[in-house]
């Protein structure tokens, strides 16, 4: 009886006690609510690298032992874009030399990019005198796939060069050079020697494998096969990283998933989206896109929700920072996707830094500071009145 009884009691008290950590602990996120997992549809050996990717990406950390610098910026991957989310201004990585499509002429002085830190004993980079600089917030880099696959074909269809539409807006490609080890896309189109380019906030990088590179070699003085030029000594070393790993980053940010819009049947939001048109927005920020042929078959001829046209557009003197890459002008970005707009915060402290620099600290702000071929939209949306720019940023935040 008395045995009974205990166990009677026992029962009870677990049962209390899952209760009580119901109650205490918080639940698990939504979906919806995080930026980084992988996309459906993988297989089973695609899961597998992109676990490792993953690994790479948010859990090494470099150090004087394996590799890192003597000049870096950063000592991880995940330390500039935490949950694979946007950077912060103190994050931020200042690239410098490129007044105009005539080439970098500060190469020889630890061009494009500025090492601002060193391990002990060597000396951090500084802007050399002459030279154009801009500072960058490291953007978010989820739904990355989608992106690489769409086909210049579909990019130059959106292309206006000359206006021929008369809406204000002349989007253009970055035409720039391929590095020596990339391989073209299938689908690839040429113009005297130039392939499109589409990554980086003026898009300046041809490919992810190019950005993986390039963000280890420069950000963290990591070496690969790919590039094995010491950005301190200029010299060529024995590769610091695997080709494997390098690889595996790549697939993982070609196979993290885009990211999940929220609310989509409220009413607020559904009218927001209504004024993102009528203000013409959606001219520049494409709400949606397909891809072509990817050997991910998961990425293969998908449509897709990234409200940008992955193009440059004049966006006025205000953002004119007097440096560019490729063909780009200094006044020219490339339309920066909108998806995952709302969960910025989560990855940059509970609050917004927005634009190329981050210094726009609200939706509204970002708004305001777009001028150029923007400067009608901008003036649409000053125009709003009160309810109307509300549900719009409500509608930005969902994405």
């Amino acid at each position: 009886m008395l045995k009974s009884s205990f166990k009677v009691l026992s029962v009870i008290l677990i049962g209390l006690i899952v209760l009580s950590c119901e109650d205490i602990l918080p639940s698990a996120p939504m979906e919806s609510e995080l930026l980084d997992g992988p996309m459906e549809g993988l297989t089973h050996a695609q899961s597998a690298q992109f676990i490792r990717g993953d690994v790479a990406f948010n859990d090494e950390l470099f150090h004087s032992g394996n590799g890192l610098g003597p000049l870096f910026v950063a000592t991880s991957c995940v330390s500039c874009h935490a949950g694979d989310g946007k950077g912060l201004p103190s994050t931020s990585l200042t690239r410098f030399g490129q007044i105009d499509a005539t080439g970098n002429k500060f190469l020889h002085l630890g061009g494009p990019q500025l090492q601002n830190r060193a391990l002990p004993g060597y000396t951090p980079e500084t802007i050399p005198e002459g030279a154009t600089f801009s500072v960058l917030t490291p953007p978010a880099v989820t739904g990355l796939g989608f992106l690489q696959y769409v086909t210049d074909e579909d990019l130059l269809a959106l292309a206006d060069p000359d206006d021929l539409d008369d809406d204000g807006i002349s989007g253009v490609p970055n035409w720039d050079y391929i590095r020596d080890f990339t391989i073209p896309r299938p689908d690839a189109i040429t113009r005297d020697g130039k392939y499109i380019h589409r990554f980086g906030k003026k898009a300046s990088v041809y490919d992810l494998l190019e950005q993986t590179v390039d963000a280890y070699n420069q950000d963290m003085g990591i070496n690969s096969i790919f590039d094995p030029i010491d950005t301190f000594s200029g010299l060529s070393i024995d590769p610091e990283i695997s080709q494997q790993t390098i690889r595996d980053v790549v697939f993982y940010l070609e196979t993290l998933k885009a990211p999940i819009p929220r609310d989509q049947d409220d009413p607020q939001v559904q009218q927001g989206k209504a004024i993102f048109s009528q203000i013409q927005c959606a001219s520049c920020h494409l709400p949606e896109m397909k891809t072509g042929y990817s050997p991910i078959e998961a990425l293969s001829h998908k449509t897709f929700h990234p409200y940008t046209d992955l193009l440059l557009h004049d966006m006025g003197p205000e953002l004119d920072d007097g440096y560019t890459e490729g063909s780009a002008l200094t006044s020219e970005w490339r339309t920066a996707p909108l998806w995952g707009l709302g969960l910025s915060k989560n990855s940059q402290g509970g609050h917004y830094f927005l634009m190329h620099d981050g210094r726009a600290r609200s939706i509204e702000e970002a708004i305001l500071l777009h001028g150029g071929e923007a400067e009608n939209s901008k003036n649409l949306y000053v125009g709003l009145d009160q309810s109307e720019k509300e549900d719009l940023i409500k509608f930005l935040e969902s994405l």
